[in-house]
């Protein structure tokens, strides 16, 4: 959603590096694009002229003039008033002292609170609650059966007394859903409410006599974050006719530009509570203001990424794998790789996590493009194999071949390449996990691989004669001198300065691994 105003930022922050200073015009000249920038993602007014004067001030203060690296000393200060307009701290659910906690939704019609409410039940099961969903959207057409469904996926209770379809009183299934689940011992109570299509006036007394009905410990605000500048003005008016304690936002995975999300906690005073990024029930989470402005910078969201995987990998297989890995590659089989790779798809789509990887913004098209069923092909080719082959690779011949190609519906070259890059991975990873070193990396701290280049760098020092010259000996020197502080300051020998990244290439080991 945000990719236009992160490129955008990234090539304005671009034009800044390798200045040693900055002027008054190139401080005004990046304000105006970050102003661009903002509008062009839909913005709200106000919220874009509070940044942009919040980033002038401190742009042109001491904080910028003496660092010894101004551009990203503005980046820095851009990324901290970016987390200011997205609410500053992650705000928690209260909970209250004496169950159940009760949280009722409000929304407009089509901002997804139905399946938002299953999303929620799905995400406090999963933190140790027993939610209980309650249909009070009896005005909607199949309001309460799409209720059902979404909690039956989600796995959780839900109170539907009513029929819905425009029967039923919404305020009493509110009021008698508390004590269903104070008898049933369900923790928590996320009442689903009905929207419109607009606001009008029914609209703000029923939700108003829901939330007098079951005083709510929460009340949510479910907007769409696709509706752009309207979110903001649609919030306000919840906020003035009903009131609500925090804001969520849905449908945050879409094409739109993403203003919403940027403006309505600045705007409302209210936080971002949770985001809904995909259709999947996991597809949801809490929102943390200083990762999603990470991830509009092209930093990544690297601590999201860890939580993911720490929900996903068990540390015992985790630990079982090292070892495993350590005592030789041929411990390694098929039947880990496939196990491992079906634990990376349990985290979610493939894309959404590379994106997740700080400097993923520059290859960003292609990360889009890569196609997920690849990974289903791999699965499906290394279930073809018979347990001996997928136990020992080597023993897989062209017979063996065709027959894993003719059962996974793929080309013979597939099943090859596939084993090929199966062993450069397994060399790899068992080289890493004893210590000797990224294949092409020699000399890295900690990763092995220093003793040949030692070996190396004595050889060539035996072989070179000193010059006899007093002069030339010293400038001589002076030069190795020199390599030895610049190799201590960059000791895998990456390229310097702003072009790193451009120039940087993988190693060949690399590169046949990632095909």
């Amino acid at each position: 959603m945000f990719d236009t105003l992160s490129d955008r930022l990234a090539a304005t922050f671009k034009s800044l590096r390798g200045k040693g200073r900055l002027s008054e015009a190139d401080i005004d000249a990046t304000a105006r694009e970050i102003r661009i920038a903002l509008l062009e993602a839909d913005v709200a007014l106000p919220v874009v002229r509070s940044f942009i004067r919040q980033v002038k001030e401190r742009a042109a203060g001491a904080e910028v003039s003496q660092a010894l690296n101004p551009a990203q000393q503005v980046i820095k200060i851009v990324n901290e008033e970016l987390i200011g307009i997205l609410g500053g701290e992650t705000r928690r659910l209260r909970f209250a002292k004496t169950a159940p906690t009760v949280i009722m939704l409000a929304g407009l019609q089509g901002a997804g609170k139905t399946t938002l409410a299953g999303k929620l039940g799905h995400w406090l099961k999963g933190q140790g609650h027993a939610p209980l969903l309650v249909a009070c959207d009896l005005q909607r057409p199949n309001a309460v059966n799409q209720l059902a469904v979404v909690a039956e996926r989600a796995g959780v209770a839900i109170y539907a007394p009513e029929p819905g379809n425009g029967v039923g009183d919404p305020v009493q299934v509110a009021k008698d859903s508390i004590e269903f689940a104070r008898a049933k011992q369900h923790d928590v109570v996320i009442v689903d409410t009905a929207g419109r299509l607009g606001i009008d006036q029914e609209l703000m007394q029923q939700a108003a006599d829901i939330r007098d009905a079951v005083s709510p410990d929460e009340v949510l605000f479910v907007v769409d974050a696709m509706i752009g500048q309207d979110a903001v003005n649609t919030a306000e008016a919840f906020r003035d006719g009903v009131g609500f304690d925090g804001v969520v936002l849905s449908k945050l995975d879409g094409d739109a530009r993403g203003g919403a999300a940027l403006s309505v906690a600045h705007v409302t005073g209210k936080q971002v509570m949770f985001a809904s990024n995909g259709e999947k029930l996991d597809d949801f989470d809490a929102f943390h203001p200083d990762r999603m402005a990470s991830r509009i910078l092209g930093m990544g969201d690297m601590l999201s990424l860890i939580e993911k995987a720490e929900q996903t990998f068990s540390q015992d297989e985790a630990e079982k794998m090292a070892a495993k890995l350590a005592k030789g590659p041929k411990e390694f089989t098929l039947d880990d790789f496939l196990s491992q790779m079906e634990q990376v798809r349990k985290m979610g789509s493939i894309s959404k996590l590379l994106g997740m990887l700080p400097g993923m913004g520059q290859i960003k098209d292609q990360i889009n493009n890569l196609d997920e069923r690849d990974v289903d092909r791999t699965a499906a080719i290394i279930k073809s194999m018979t347990p001996a082959e997928r136990q020992d690779p080597t023993i897989i011949n062209g017979s063996r071949r065709a027959r894993i190609a003719k059962g996974s519906g793929v080309d013979v070259s597939a099943v090859k390449n596939l084993v090929e890059r199966f062993f450069d991975a397994r060399k790899m990873m068992s080289r890493m996990a004893q210590g000797g070193g990224m294949p092409g990396m020699p000399g890295m701290p900690g990763m092995g691989g220093g003793a040949a280049r030692k070996k190396k760098q004595v050889k060539q020092a035996k072989g070179k004669r000193q010059s006899g010259n007093p002069m030339k000996r010293k400038a001589e020197e002076q030069a190795a001198a020199a390599r030895r502080e610049q190799q201590a300051d960059n000791p895998l020998g990456l390229p310097q300065g702003g072009q790193a990244a451009q120039n940087f290439e993988l190693p060949d080991e690399f590169k046949k691994f990632m095909g």
